[in-house]
């Protein structure tokens, strides 16, 4: 037989809200003198107080701008679960998906009323505790697989792979495997079938618990900066936005319900991103349609020997080949 190699497969993503965060604690650091290593911040809601805020927001649905807690569907279940732990994140991450999307409401009922709270069989509890006795990520099922159904660690990775190719003849030997796993094991046929039923939602959609914890640990921190560095996470988030209209008018709205005020463009004191000003955040020039990198170049290059004083002191003083008519009327649209 040929040599196994050993490789690892990575599934490398690029993420924009990393680059957000990144920025964001940047911003911080010029403007607060404060020095933020997000692998050190709280997530206990119930002794931190910036974890605690951080929640709350979650809880109250102000979620724009944090990463994949946002949007309609995902709001309205977070207001009825009332987070208050980082695993309440990650779960959430996890179910909302196609498949296992039906599971948020029952989610939500045994999160907040812990009577609920069972478990299919005692051999689960240690498994499935964190989720309030729900399968909620694809290792759940190998654990099944393993504690319940007599399964080697060769043989759960088989059974890993059969559910992910989703090849209905594997998937038939799986069952059938599993089943007679499960009835030699102690419990009875019927057990074993409804157990499988469960099982059927996450074969198209199942996150694994390290992919969702990954995910919950960022939607995490993006809302953690937003609880508690509004200012400067907004900031971030415009300027990472800049190029997107739609969704700087749907940052700036959002600023103006948090109560923080968003400044015009100003040919004196925006700069390339959006920036604070005063406990304010001033428009960038980034986001001002037909105003490009380079005429953004020439008028900060200009400015460093002073104020534009008047309107043709401005005309004068930058290359107008650059900075030409239809940047300045731009400019002056956006009353800058």
């Amino acid at each position: 037989s040929p040599p196994v190699v050993g490789l690892i497969k990575f599934d490398v993503l690029g993420i924009r809200n990393l680059a957000i965060l990144g920025n964001a604690i940047q911003i911080v650091k010029n403007t607060r003198r404060v020095e933020i290593d997000l692998h050190k911040i709280p997530i206990d809601g119930g002794t931190d107080e910036g974890a605690k805020k951080t929640f709350e927001m979650l809880s109250r649905g102000e979620t724009m701008g944090t990463f994949q807690l946002n949007g309609g569907g995902m709001t309205k279940f977070l207001k009825e679960l009332k987070p208050t732990r980082i695993e309440d994140i990650m779960a959430m991450v996890a179910l909302y998906r196609p498949g296992p999307m039906a599971v948020i409401p029952e989610y939500i009922a045994r999160k907040n009323n812990p009577k609920l709270i069972k478990f299919l069989d005692p051999r689960m509890e240690k498994f499935l505790d964190m989720s309030y006795g729900l399968i909620v990520y694809q290792d759940d099922l190998l654990f099944c697989a393993l504690d319940l159904a007599g399964y080697t660690w060769e043989e759960a990775d088989k059974f890993r792979k059969a559910v992910g190719k989703k090849i209905p003849e594997e998937m038939a030997a799986q069952r059938e495997k599993f089943e007679t796993g499960i009835v030699n094991n102690g419990q009875s046929k019927q057990f074993a079938e409804k157990l499988w039923k469960l099982f059927e939602p996450f074969q198209s959609y199942g996150f694994n618990k390290a992919h969702a914890a990954s995910y919950g640990m960022v939607a995490y921190y993006t809302s953690y900066m937003k609880a508690n560095f509004a200012v400067e996470y907004m900031t971030a988030l415009l300027s990472a936005e800049s190029s997107d209209s739609i969704k700087v008018s749907q940052a700036v709205h959002e600023c103006r319900r948090m109560g923080i005020e968003v400044l015009v463009p100003d040919i004196n004191e925006s700069e390339l991103d959006f920036a604070i000003k005063n406990s304010a955040i001033r428009f960038g020039f980034s986001a001002i349609k037909n105003v490009g990198k380079v005429a953004i170049d020439i008028i900060l290059e200009a400015r460093k020997s002073g104020p534009f004083l008047t309107f043709m002191d401005f005309v004068n003083r930058v290359d107008s080949r650059k900075v030409n008519k239809r940047v300045l009327e731009s400019l002056i649209k956006v009353g800058a």
